[in-house]
C-alpha cells in the first residue's frame, strides 16, 4: 500500500480510540442528560479544535465551498447517525452498540456503488451478505432480543456509512476544516432546537464532562476526516473493528459490561466479511497498478 494509505489507516485507528473515549463519556452522561443536550454540547465545544484547525489552514477563506448541497446532505446524515448512536449508548452496552454498528463497513461497500460510482464485484457482494448474516446473529431474531431498540444502532450505522461516503466525495474539493465545520454547525443548530423541552442546567462536573465530549469529539472528527482524505472508504472500513477493543475494554472497566457469546460470534462473522472485502480491494488495486505500469493506463 502507498504511504498515503498507511497514514490514512493510522489516522483512522487513532480516531476510533478518540471516539471510544467520547462514547464512554456519553454513556456516563446519559444517566443525567438527554440525548439532544449531549449532542449540542458535543457540537458546541468541538468548535474549539475545529476553529484552531481553520485558523491554521487558511482562516475563513478555507470555508468556501463548491457544493452546499453535498455539505447539507453529509451533515444531516451525520446528525441522524449521531442521534442513533448517542441514544443507543444510554440504553445498551457499549460493545453491543459497536458490534451492531459494524454493519457500517458493509453499508459503505454497498452504497459506494450509487454514491461514488465504484464497481463492486460478486465476491464483495457475497461478503456483504455474509456480514449482514453476522449482524442478524448479534440481533438474535426469534429469541425476544430482536426489537426496535436493536434497530436504532443499525439505522445509525446506515446513516453513518452514507455520511462517510459524502465525506470522501467532499474531500476531493473541500478542506478538512470546511467539512467538519459545516457538520458540527448543523449538529449544533438541530440539537440546540430539539434539546429545549428537556434541557437541564449542568452542574460543574457535568459541564466539564460535556465540554470534554465536545473537545475529544472535535479532535476525533478532524483526525477521521483526514483519514478519509488519505485513503478510500473500502480500505479504511475493516479497521473499524479495532473500535471493538475500546468498546469492550471501556465497557468492562467503567460499566462492568461483558459482551455475550452471540455478540462475539456475530462480530467475528462481520469482521471476517470486512477483511475479505479489504483483501479483494487490495488485489484489485494491485492488478490496476500492474496494468498501469505495463500499458500506461489503468484498466479498472
Amino acid at each position: 500500500m502507498e504511504g498515503r494509505s498507511l497514514a490514512g489507516i493510522g489516522f483512522f485507528v487513532l480516531a476510533t480510540l478518540l471516539f471510544g473515549i467520547m462514547d464512554t463519556l456519553i454513556k456516563y452522561l446519559s444517566a443525567d442528560y438527554g440525548t439532544w443536550q449531549i449532542m449540542f454540547f458535543r457540537a458546541a465545544f468541538s468548535l474549539l479544535p475545529i476553529g484552531i484547525l481553520i485558523a491554521r489552514t487558511g482562516g475563513l477563506i478555507s470555508l468556501r465551498t463548491k457544493s452546499v448541497t453535498a455539505h447539507a446532505a453529509r451533515s444531516l446524515m451525520g446528525v441522524a447517525a449521531a442521534y442513533g448512536f448517542f441514544y443507543s449508548f444510554g440504553v445498551m452496552p457499549l460493545a453491543d452498540v459497536y458490534a451492531i454498528g459494524f454493519a457500517a463497513p458493509l453499508f459503505m461497500t454497498a452504497l459506494s456503488v450509487p454514491v461514488l460510482k465504484e464497481k463492486v464485484g460478486w465476491r464483495r457482494w457475497l461478503a456483504v451478505l455474509v456480514g449482514f448474516g453476522g449482524v442478524m446473529v448479534m440481533m438474535r431474531p426469534g429469541q425476544g432480543v430482536f426489537s426496535l431498540l436493536a434497530l436504532i444502532p443499525l439505522g445509525a450505522a446506515f446513516f453513518y456509512a452514507l455520511s462517510m461516503l459524502f465525506v470522501r466525495a467532499l474531500s476531493r474539493t473541500e478542506s478538512n476544516g470546511a467539512i467538519t465545520f459545516y457538520f458540527v454547525t448543523t449538529l449544533g443548530l438541530v440539537s440546540g432546537v430539539c434539546m429545549i423541552p428537556g434541557f437541564r442546567i449542568p452542574d460543574a462536573e457535568g459541564l466539564l464532562l460535556l465540554a470534554l465530549v465536545g473537545i475529544v469529539g472535535g479532535v476525533a472528527q478532524i483526525v477521521f476526516t483526514q483519514a478519509f482524505r488519505l485513503a478510500a472508504p473500502s480500505l479504511l472500513a475493516p479497521f473499524e473493528y479495532v473500535a471493538m477493543i475500546w468498546a469492550a475494554g471501556f465497557g468492562y472497566l467503567f460499566f462492568a459490561e461483558v459482551p455475550d457469546t452471540a455478540i462475539w460470534t456475530g462480530c467475528a462473522i462481520v469482521a471476517a466479511s470486512g477483511l475479505y472485502i479489504i483483501h479483494r480491494e487490495t488485489v484489485l488495486h494491485r492488478r490496476a497498478a500492474m496494468a498501469t505500469g505495463a500499458d500506461g493506463e489503468t484498466i479498472r
